[in-house]
């Protein structure tokens, strides 16, 4: 009887030390999950990168389109671009009449394509950019440039400057539009074997999006 006795006191006493010491242990484990967290946020970031700043103008009957954004390029991106495999990048800009009573009409629908290619002979990059619908290519790329660096080829891709997206004719004067803009990587280009790789890979994926209101003084 003494001996059990004095084995329930001394459970008795351990019993809060233990109590404090797995109370410690799920703390330190809720904040390396939080850390880990944290770190995932960043890099999400870093990846998707800053929402596109739209400039919009009205000139010779049309409606035009300039764009500045940035993001960065991940690591496995930037290997198969020095390993040289081309990366698509794809810009799709829609023009949506808004309608209350039902969904929203698109009016106008634009779409280019920029391919980024490295060179090793060369050591320089090449940028091509264009329509899908161009006549004389099957990737509809009309437009090439050569590049010293990856820095100043990706300048170019980060930028679009006077982008025609609609004509005024599509435009009803006095009802509310929206425009959406659409920019990602697209991974459908890459060869057949990197395609199924990259499948449920975050890395791989770029994608900015904005949607807004065109001003007033644009369709009147």
């Amino acid at each position: 009887m003494f001996m059990m006795a004095f084995i329930t006191h001394c459970l008795k006493r351990s019993a809060p030390r233990l109590g404090v010491s797995l109370l410690s242990l799920v703390l330190l484990c809720g904040f390396v999950v939080a850390v880990h967290a944290a770190e995932d946020a960043d890099a999400a970031i870093t990846t998707s990168g800053t929402t596109p700043v739209l400039t919009i103008e009205r000139a010779e009957n049309a409606l035009w389109l300039s764009a500045n954004f940035a993001f960065g390029l991940p690591a496995v991106v930037e290997d198969a671009l020095l390993k040289g495999i081309p990366i698509y990048f794809v810009t799709q800009v829609d023009v949506l009449r808004e309608r209350w009573y039902w969904t929203n009409r698109t009016v106008a629908s634009v779409q280019r394509r920029a391919r980024l290619a490295y060179h090793p002979l060369t050591r320089r990059w090449r940028l091509s950019l264009g329509a899908p619908d161009a006549p004389d290519s099957s990737q509809g790329l009309t437009l090439s440039q050569n590049y010293d660096s990856l820095e100043t080829a990706m300048a170019a891709v980060r930028r679009i400057s006077h982008w025609r997206i609609a004509d005024l004719s599509s435009i009803e004067q006095g009802a509310s539009h929206l425009l959406e803009f659409r920019f990602q990587l697209d991974t459908t280009e890459l060869p057949r074997p990197l395609q199924i790789g990259t499948l449920g890979q975050s890395d791989w994926v770029i994608s900015l999006s904005v949607e807004q209101k065109l001003a007033p003084e644009l369709i009147r």
